[in-house]
């Protein structure tokens, strides 16, 4: 029998998508780019391209719970990250998952529409994941909209984050590639307060599965024990780097390169990834 190794492994909760930018296998890049082993639990089937997304058919819920627990029973798991849910009772079968291992971390991006268009969660699931996953949830990375959208009530987006945090996830990423501004903004909120805000240069152009790729690595990096703001940190750069070195193999949106590392030196980018201050 093979020896247990310290690789650590981090189970994703997500959709499948056949261009391959975003959902299951943006994550599986990402965690490999992390270190990590990806174990994968299919919540959806999606129909889409790197232009939009058509149509989607959620995993049943006992089909999701049989999935996580085969590997749960067998491998022990780091961290879990969660993306597109697919339904309500989706959202129920992964919590009944997280009750049962509250000292793993979990981070939660909560997604309500794809990047190119098309809704990803209705009203029912968006009640279920204040409900019973921001609970459970360490961190949670939503884009401007989708703090507007959980927060309705709020006129800024610090309120949006105060909000947040009452309703019980531990930190909170609000990410400003969505707004009007020179350069992307994020700002990082816990203990009812901003911890910190990112300014980074802001890239041309428009990405196809950056919110997966920067939950998987903050989860991918928890997962090797990395303090919690040093690990939202080095995920953000290395987000922001694999943007820098994309590439738009179709007619719509840009797909991150998450193994740029693996590239040719000969091939690097002049270019580096700026926090600015």
């Amino acid at each position: 029998m093979k020896e247990i190794t310290s690789t650590p492994v981090v189970m994703s909760f997500a959709g499948t998508d056949p261009s391959g930018g975003a959902g299951l296998q943006a994550d599986i890049e990402t965690l490999i780019s992390m270190g990590c082993h990806a174990a994968s639990v299919v919540t959806a089937v999606t129909v889409q391209d790197t232009q939009q997304l058509f149509r989607y058919q959620a995993m049943s819920p006992t089909l999701l719970i049989e999935q996580a627990r085969a590997v749960l029973e067998d491998i022990p798991v780091s961290a879990f990250k969660i993306g597109m849910i697919g339904s309500a009772e989706n959202a129920e079968a992964i919590q009944s998952i997280l009750l049962d291992y509250p000292d793993v971390p979990v981070v939660l991006d909560p997604l309500i529409s794809a990047g190119g268009g098309g809704e990803l969660a209705n009203d029912e699931l968006i009640d279920a994941m204040v409900n019973l996953l921001f609970p459970l949830t360490t961190v949670l990375t939503p884009n401007s909209e989708e703090a507007r959208a959980f927060a309705p009530e709020a006129d800024t987006l610090d309120a949006c984050a105060q909000e947040l945090l009452e309703l019980g996830s531990e930190f909170i990423l609000i990410t400003g590639s969505h707004e009007n501004t020179p350069h992307v903004i994020n700002s990082l909120y816990s203990e009812s307060r901003l911890l910190e805000s990112y300014t980074w240069d802001r890239l041309p152009g428009a990405f196809h599965g950056t919110g997966c790729t920067l939950a998987a690595a903050i989860a991918g990096l928890l997962a090797q024990d990395l303090p919690m703001t040093s690990a939202i940190l080095e995920a953000q750069e290395f987000t922001w780097e694999t943007l820098n070195n994309s590439y738009r193999i179709g007619m719509g949106q840009n797909i991150p390169n998450r193994l740029f590392w693996a590239r040719d030196d000969d091939d690097e980018k002049e270019q580096q990834p700026q926090q600015l201050h």
